[in-house]
């Protein structure tokens, strides 16, 4: 099927969804009962998601949610990240905008305070105000070609000048069992798209429907299969993979669901949450910091392809050294500063092509000779043995 064709289809599938509940879109999900009290019914029945990202954000944090629906976990993100957060929503479809924009009021007058909104775009391309595109096509409608490389020129001029949602501007994008409905072809824009609008040291926390084996042809020709979130599902490993060419780093599984949520053809069909992290660009600077790797592998390898054995102590430039010392990693390693710090105006340039040993005479200075009294018990509870 071509990208027009699955985009009309999952339109159409997910229109009636937004008028009446479409039972085989949902892949059962358990939200925290203390954030549903506060959404009227009309969102919660209307919910096609098949996992919970809401759960990983915090408090203060800008949040942008890909194919948000009816809004039930834009509004629960609100009540988490609070009246200092903010919660952007994002989808295609207008009836199911219009289900979402006209109960955020309600839910803003439970909650006291407002902060979410609700943008018509396409999730693979966020650049695209399709509200304001419409509002151009009204005025001057497309009736012969000239028009319409007119409104194809008004559609860059728009993604330029008045962006959907601008470069590096949110903490977290979430997205729950939408991914799997763009096409095939564009689904390496949509990851480009999810890392664009992520400030650096963001992430994204997506849930998404998964298979066991790739997708056959004559499935990705199925329509419904299409719009049941089936023929455009990334295999596991090809799901992670797409945050890695991306530029992602720092991939990981959060939650994979146990039994398969469907099987079709002898293929399983499954719910994966999973969490990335933007910000692994920069210069390799030499500052001889060091890093330990605590086990318990005996080997990990990072997506900079920096090799390090449990127990060793590792020369890294600086930017990793930083990077390591944040999530997902910095409980997995031990950090060695120089004696002497080394500013970084006067850092010079650090090979990161290998992962050479740090000698603990680097950190320390050629010159170290200090003896030191014993720093407390050793040994444990009976002191030093």
């Amino acid at each position: 099927m071509t990208a027009a064709n699955v985009e009309k289809v999952v339109k159409d599938r997910y229109t009636e969804g937004a008028a009446t509940l479409v039972a085989e879109l949902c892949c059962p999900t358990d939200y925290d009962p203390q954030y549903l009290e506060v959404i009227p019914d009309e969102v919660l029945e209307r919910d096609y998601g098949c996992g919970d990202p809401s759960r990983y954000l915090r408090p203060g944090e800008t949040v942008l949610d890909l194919g948000s629906g009816t809004g039930k976990i834009c509004f629960i993100a609100s009540q988490v990240v609070g009246a200092s957060g903010r919660v952007i929503g994002v989808d295609m479809t207008p009836e199911m905008l219009a289900v979402a924009r006209r109960n955020a009021p309600v839910v803003a007058s439970r909650l006291g305070f407002a902060n979410v909104e609700f943008r018509r775009g396409r999730i693979q391309d966020l650049k695209l105000d399709l509200d304001l595109l419409e509002e151009a096509l009204a005025a001057k409608p497309v009736g012969d070609v000239e028009s319409l490389l007119e409104i194809q020129g008004h559609s860059d001029d728009l993604r330029l000048d008045r962006p959907l949602v601008d470069d590096d501007s949110v903490d977290v994008v979430v997205s729950n069992c939408v991914l799997n409905l763009v096409g095939n072809d564009q689904k390496q824009a949509l990851f480009r798209e999810i890392y664009r609008v992520l400030r650096r040291g963001g992430r994204a926390v997506i849930s998404d429907i998964v298979s066991d084996e790739r997708v056959p042809e004559t499935m990705q020709k199925d329509p419904e299969l299409w719009s049941g979130c089936i023929s455009g599902a990334l295999t596991e490993e090809g799901f992670l993979t797409a945050f890695e060419d991306a530029g992602f780093h720092g991939v990981r599984i959060l939650v994979r669901q146990e039994e398969p949520w469907q099987v079709v053809g002898g293929i399983e069909f499954r719910s994966l949450t999973v969490e990335a992290f933007k910000g692994k660009e920069g210069p390799c600077l030499e500052r001889n910091q060091a890093v330990i790797y605590k086990g318990p592998f005996k080997e990990v390898l990072d997506d900079d392809d920096h090799r390090m054995e449990r127990g060793r102590r590792y020369a890294v430039c600086d930017k990793t050294y930083n990077l390591y010392r944040q999530e997902p990693y910095r409980d997995s390693f031990e950090f060695v500063e120089p004696l002497e710090e080394i500013p970084l105006e006067a850092a010079g340039p650090f090979d990161c092509s290998r992962t050479p040993i740090r000698q603990p005479r680097e950190t320390k200075g050629q010159d170290y000779d200090l003896t030191s009294e014993a720093a407390g018990a050793c040994c444990g509870p009976e002191g030093c043995c």
